[in-house]
């Protein structure tokens, strides 16, 4: 354990978000706005730091880099016939699958005067999970996991399985590190999805961007590799109690009205964003 992730995960006080059972017309479009709107807030110090829950069903995620796919019309198609509602967030990364066996945590902290380094608030979030794993902390890794779907060097793996990847996003003096905790069905099945995605999205052909070659074998859920019945509520528990134990105070809330005044700000420049990448895919 490290002092300075620590410090992160120890607050005076958690302000708690859970938008993890708003079903399947919660729009991941949504999230992303959230994030940003409570980035804002606590790097203004108008909020203390947060955590946030979130759930979207049947979603795929893209990141920027892969809007410049070479047939990407063809890879959204696919997606879109097998189910899947596809957004682009406005962050790097690539793509990923949520479902309503995947749980999102988000954690808002404000880049103090000192700053808060790339490294440190990856190793915020691996503590995090850690400690909500605490039986299980020391078979928990984190380095990147090739053949995984958005591979980077903070993919969270158990006997080199990637069930969890972090991201982070900073902006307007706070710093948002977001995780996926992919927790029951196949995580072998998901990566099969973006492995077709690309495929079709590539058709072989050579970028200036290398994109992953996805190896479903390299992914699976937290039940498959604990062998135990995990549910996206049971992380939610443990989650609230770590939370607890690590603050003098634990604070259910909601956005508050300033608040929603930027989120529907914020909301709009996502739905600009993604009108503009799909409305220049389908020309």
């Amino acid at each position: 354990m490290t002092t300075s992730s620590t410090s992160l995960i120890t607050q005076p006080q958690w302000r708690f978000i859970d938008h993890s059972s708003l079903g399947p017309q919660f729009d991941a479009k949504h999230s992303f706005a959230i994030d940003d709107t409570l980035c804002a807030s606590v790097g203004k110090g108008l909020s203390p730091a947060t955590a946030r829950t979130w759930v979207h069903h049947q979603t795929i995620v893209l990141g920027i880099q892969d809007t410049k796919l070479p047939f990407l019309e063809e890879g959204v198609k696919l997606l879109q016939d097998k189910g899947y509602n596809v957004i682009v967030r406005n962050s790097g990364g690539l793509a990923v699958v949520l479902d309503d066996q995947v749980l999102n945590i988000s954690l808002i902290f404000p880049d103090s005067d000192k700053g808060i380094d790339i490294d440190r608030g990856y190793d915020a979030m691996l503590e995090l999970i850690k400690r909500m794993f605490k039986e299980h902390a020391d078979k928990i890794e984190a380095r990147e996991i090739v053949g995984s779907y958005c591979p980077g060097s903070y993919d969270l793996s158990i006997n080199g399985k990637k069930f969890a990847g972090i991201s982070q996003r900073r902006l307007r003096g706070g710093v948002a590190v977001q995780i996926y905790l992919c927790v029951a069905r196949s995580g072998e099945e998901r990566a099969e999805l973006i492995r077709q995605f690309y495929d079709v999205a590539l058709k072989g052909t050579t970028t200036k961007f290398t994109f992953p070659a996805i190896k479903p074998e390299t992914m699976a859920s937290l039940s498959d590799l604990l062998q135990i019945d995990l549910t996206v509520e049971k992380l939610m528990l443990d989650l609230l109690v770590t939370l607890k134990n690590n603050s003098n105070e634990l604070q259910s809330s909601t956005l508050t009205p300033e608040e929603q005044e930027v989120f529907q700000q914020n909301l709009m420049r996502m739905i600009d964003r993604n009108v503009k990448v799909f409305s220049t895919m389908q020309k």
